[in-house]
């Protein structure tokens, strides 16, 4: 039997026992392992993680874990800047584009709402959603950590919070979607498609009384024909952006 340390920094302690959190822990194992098959073993997915370092020296997750060495295993961190040699996968590019599992529906609908593409079911099988995330290059997240350890996704982030306000919170604080326009809503929160402006003669017809007489701008969903303006939905949501600004996170 072999054995290795290892110390694990800021959101990844949320994998591990309480008993355990940031402190080295001891993990033994047989034969020739993979640092990443030995990183998963303990309930860390690999998309959760950003940068190894054995020793001091950085390795990527085919690395085979040797006897007697610590790793050092660090989440995503905005200011952590990695060398092209450092990162354990190519960076994401281009706004993110999300696909979500059955269990973040809300989730879903508050990502569209602030015009993020997101794709969600709630009859999704995971097959599913990682063929979804790998051809159309889509970011999982999902509360499913088996569904972050196979082998083919490469983008993917954890929720570990149960109420969407705060899954909402973790998810604008790692993709650092404040740096996107999110007062401009041109994405259906029902069906992700995209919304177009609709002159209001047009659909005058279907607006209740207060609707038509103190509202002039609205745009219609291209696919399921629902309309939307700027009422007291839209503030909600835009008041809730401040609200998440002020949130513990972790």
């Amino acid at each position: 039997m072999k054995k290795i340390k290892f110390r694990f920094y800021s959101r990844l302690n949320l994998f591990l026992d309480k008993s355990s959190h940031k402190k080295e822990l001891i993990h033994s194992f047989f034969g020739r392992q993979s640092i990443k098959d030995r990183i998963e073993t303990i309930g860390i997915p690999h998309t959760e993680v950003h940068l190894i370092l054995e020793n001091g020296t950085p390795v990527d997750f085919k690395h085979q874990a040797r006897a007697g060495t610590l790793y050092s295993v660090y989440p995503f961190f905005h200011n952590l800047d990695l060398t092209e040699d450092m990162q354990l996968r190519v960076p994401y590019k281009g706004k993110p584009k999300f696909i979500l599992d059955t269990h973040l529906g809300k989730l879903a609908r508050y990502l569209r709402f602030y015009n993020f593409d997101t794709v969600y079911q709630n009859k999704y099988k995971d097959k599913k959603i990682v063929d979804t995330a790998v051809e159309d290059n889509r970011i999982i997240l999902t509360r499913d950590h088996g569904l972050l350890k196979r082998k083919r996704v490469v983008y993917g982030f954890f929720i570990h919070h149960d109420d969407p306000i705060y899954q909402l919170a973790s998810v604008i604080d790692r993709y650092n979607l404040f740096s996107y326009d999110l007062k401009t809503n041109s994405r259906c929160p029902l069906c992700n498609k995209s919304l177009q402006k609709v002159p209001k003669q047009k659909i005058v017809d279907r607006l209740e009384p207060l609707t038509k007489k103190h509202y002039h701008d609205f745009q219609i969903c291209v696919n399921c024909d629902k309309i939307y303006w700027k009422g007291s939905h839209y503030q909600k949501n835009q008041k809730l952006l401040e609200k998440v600004k002020c949130l513990k996170i972790y």
